[in-house]
């Protein structure tokens, strides 16, 4: 019974550190602010390539 009980809170850690490391591992300054935006440029499917 233990050892499905430390299987299973070993899971969860480690579910817990992904979701840490995923929500966090971003930007250096966190997340931006509204009135600022980082715009990528991509090419929209309207160019004429031929």
């Amino acid at each position: 019974m233990w050892l499905i009980f430390l299987e299973a809170l070993g899971a969860l850690l480690l579910l817990v550190l992904i979701v840490w490391w995923t929500m966090f591992s971003g930007r250096r300054k966190g997340e931006l602010d509204e009135g600022t935006s980082e715009q990528t440029t991509r090419p929209s499917d309207s160019d004429d390539r031929g």
